[in-house]
């Protein structure tokens, strides 16, 4: 297995002042937050309102106010609705911005390998290869990828009902899953499977924990933090995407 504490460490500064650098990463980077922006809008806007028509009708029309009774159900019945538009607008956000992460998937593999082609100084190289086969390829690994993120968040879920020690898996869940959805970009672009993406992630734990605790810290900022990682998603794929190289380079 790698040794982590030998390979060379890209840090967030250098990453950033590489994506300031290199003007097309940035306006790529650009687009990409733009479009990630828009398709979490339209998604939130297309969730609410499918929510909405199948259980907002129950909140539309409170019930008759008689007596005490009556006094009661009414006060119920204006907290359950101000519960359920709180709640199912935070789904609805996460829902959308799930969906817009996978439909950007493809965009987001082509910035780590356009990345991947500046530092490297090649010609020809990952970032060259987008197609509309590759683009539906890189889709399905960002869909896998998505899947994999529901089944962490329910098992968080599940033990972070443990006192202590349930609060710290969840946490750790969080920063590992966030590692292998960065790592997926440059591993995609290799066609590694999701078992061998995993298996990196896994590997090289050391790597892997730095890379994915600054996206988990984010995504516990409640309300704000979809926007935050649509912002810094390029920010944190060419952050990855050079530490990658970093290790990947060491082993060969």
């Amino acid at each position: 297995m790698m040794n982590d504490q030998r390979t060379r460490w890209y840090s967030i500064f250098f990453s950033l002042y590489f994506l300031f650098r290199h003007l097309r990463i940035l306006g790529w980077s650009l687009l990409l937050v733009v479009l990630t922006c828009l398709l979490t809008w339209i998604g939130y806007l297309e969730a609410t309102a499918l929510i909405d028509a199948l259980v907002g009708g129950f909140f539309q029309h409170p019930p008759e106010q008689t007596g005490i009774t009556g006094w009661l159900a009414v006060k119920g019945w204006l907290v359950l609705r101000y519960v359920f538009l709180f709640f199912s607008r935070v789904i609805a956000f996460y829902l959308a911005f799930l969906a817009a992460y996978c439909l950007t998937t493809p965009g987001y593999v082509f910035l780590s390998g356009a990345t991947e082609k500046v530092f490297r100084r090649r010609g020809n190289d990952p970032g060259e290869r987008f197609t509309i086969k590759t683009a539906l390829t890189d889709l399905w690994e960002g869909i896998k990828i998505g899947a994999v993120g529901i089944m962490v968040t329910a098992v968080a879920l599940i033990v972070n009902f443990l006192p202590l020690i349930g609060q710290v898996s969840a946490f750790l869940l969080y920063v590992f899953y966030s590692a292998l959805m960065f790592v997926d970009y440059p591993a995609s672009n290799r066609h590694w499977s999701l078992g061998r993406k995993i298996g990196w992630v896994k590997n090289h734990y050391g790597h892997s924990f730095r890379l994915g605790i600054f996206p988990a810290l984010i995504s516990m900022i409640p309300l704000v933090n979809i926007f935050l990682m649509a912002l810094l998603f390029p920010l944190l794929t060419v952050h990855s995407t050079l530490n990658f190289l970093s290790v990947e380079d060491k082993e060969w």
